[in-house]
């Protein structure tokens, strides 16, 4: 099987053009290639498929297996390489994903591509469309309880085209990040688990954000999460509509224009190698 390593601000992704649809893998397989010590290593695996809809169709899979229904910075990677490599030949591409049709506009310097802008679409705030249990149709700060901790915190839940649940710190350095992160992920609030992001107010223009993702664990980078956390400062006064996000990785920039209520996330992508992977290990009997 050929694939494309790619990253974006460090959140990294096995990349496969599957344009005849025939690649069928196991969740014992994909783990086994997303492993960092016995695989190619990567945060998931993203399948390029033909699109009847668009110019192509993103599917991607999280590193235990589960398959989620979008990724900001994996469909960053994916649009550049479907332009590096001729799958597309324009600057202005269309990918569908299992949460709808996805703008990408391309952005050149010289030859070669400097960022790429994802019109991530509508936040979803409705909690049964998160999906979240809440006793309101909107979650914006309220409490939720870690009964394993004896921890108390304040959340705003709501969809980027995956379920996402943004906590305001003074300073998430000083969290037990992978105890909290792990158990909001599998919270009973939560029926198709969430992604969880630890936010600092930096200022109206700016804010530092760490991401515990769901199916995989603290990543370096999460565009939806960025993207969602923007949209939970915005509901909750603390920001303006547009905003630097440095997160572990790097930079995005979120917009959320307020006439078409539309999220725009723009930042890099990088190549990291190519290569072939061996697809005839069996998974070992138990």
């Amino acid at each position: 099987m050929k694939f494309v390593k790619m990253h974006g601000l460090g959140n990294d992704f096995i990349i496969v053009e599957d344009l005849q649809e025939e690649i069928q893998l196991s969740d014992w397989e994909i783990q086994r290639l997303c492993h960092r010590n016995f695989g190619i290593g990567a945060d998931g695996l993203v399948f390029i498929h033909p699109s009847q809809r668009g110019d192509f169709r993103m599917r991607i899979f999280n590193s235990d297996g589960s398959e989620a229904e979008m990724c900001g910075n994996a469909i960053r990677c994916v649009a550049q390489h479907a332009y590096e490599t001729g799958l597309v030949d324009k600057n202005e591409v269309l990918v569908e994903t299992q949460k709808g049709l996805n703008r990408i506009n391309i952005f050149l310097k010289g030859t070669q591509v400097d960022s790429v802008e994802v019109n991530m679409g509508e936040p979803v705030l409705d909690s049964l469309l998160v999906p979240a249990q809440g006793e309101n149709r909107m979650i914006i700060m309220e409490e939720l309880v870690l009964n394993q901790l004896g921890l108390t915190f304040k959340i705003t839940a709501l969809s980027m085209g995956n379920p996402h649940c943004v906590i305001f710190v003074e300073d998430g350095e000083k969290m037990p990040f992978n105890e909290i992160g792990y158990l909001i992920e599998h919270h009973p609030l939560f029926p198709r688990k969430t992604n969880v992001e630890f936010v600092e107010i930096v200022n109206k223009r700016k804010i530092k954000m760490r991401v515990w993702e769901r199916g995989v664990g603290e990543t370096l980078a999460c565009g939806t999460g960025a993207c969602a956390s923007v949209v939970a400062s915005v509901l909750n006064n603390l920001t303006e509509r547009r905003v630097t996000v440095t997160l572990p990785g790097g930079q995005l920039e979120i917009y959320w224009d307020e006439k078409q209520n539309q999220v725009f996330m723009k930042g890099p992508a990088e190549k990291v190698f190519t290569g072939e992977a061996d697809l005839s290990e069996k998974q070992p009997e138990k």
